[in-house]
């Protein structure tokens, strides 16, 4: 028997005090991928006449796929979801929408290159989540390690296709000044 976050593992599975220091790192990641998954839906569309829209468009939908499996991992772990958790991610998206742009009514200029990055540091905190199940998965049958491999290489994927959209849209945004 070994220690793992607190709690005893044991045949396998984490300890009570374990399960809800994981609980709660879960759901804090799943508030965050609440979040990250409403902001890659609302660049996709202010995106939607733009040469890269299939890639936005892409990546909001593998982001949602990548929520809905932390919530699978969730279930398989049992470890219960705390909705009010996923209220505050929606919410947080939602009132990042009213931070000062330098516009009124239109979307600034600015908003991609910002949305884009806050996307990229999203995506870096759930390959860190995937990681960290990973390490859980070598003590916890429950997890499939295959696709919390899966899922981590997706997750790197997204990253560097991220990093490619930053720059692109930096170029349009410094070439417009």
């Amino acid at each position: 028997m070994g220690q793992y976050g607190g709690g005893t593992v044991a045949t396998g599975h984490v300890g009570r005090s374990g399960l809800a220091l994981l609980g709660i790192y879960l759901n804090d990641h799943l508030a965050g991928a609440t979040l990250g998954t409403e902001l890659a839906f609302r660049l996709a569309g202010a995106h939607r006449e733009s040469e890269e829209s299939a890639t936005f468009e892409r990546l909001a939908n593998e982001i949602a796929e990548d929520r809905a499996a932390l919530m699978e991992l969730m279930t398989a772990l049992d470890v219960p979801v705390r909705q009010y958790k996923i209220v505050l991610g929606w919410v947080a998206e939602k009132a990042g929408r009213f931070k000062p742009n330098g516009r009124l009514l239109a979307r600034s200029p600015l908003s991609s290159l910002e949305e884009v990055e806050m996307m990229r540091l999203g995506v870096e905190g759930k390959a860190a989540c995937w990681r960290t199940l990973l390490v859980l998965a070598d003590r916890d049958d429950r997890l499939d390690r295959e696709r919390l491999d899966e899922l981590l290489r997706r997750a790197d994927e997204q990253a560097e296709t991220l990093e490619d959209l930053r720059i692109e849209v930096t170029a349009e945004l410094t070439g417009a000044l």
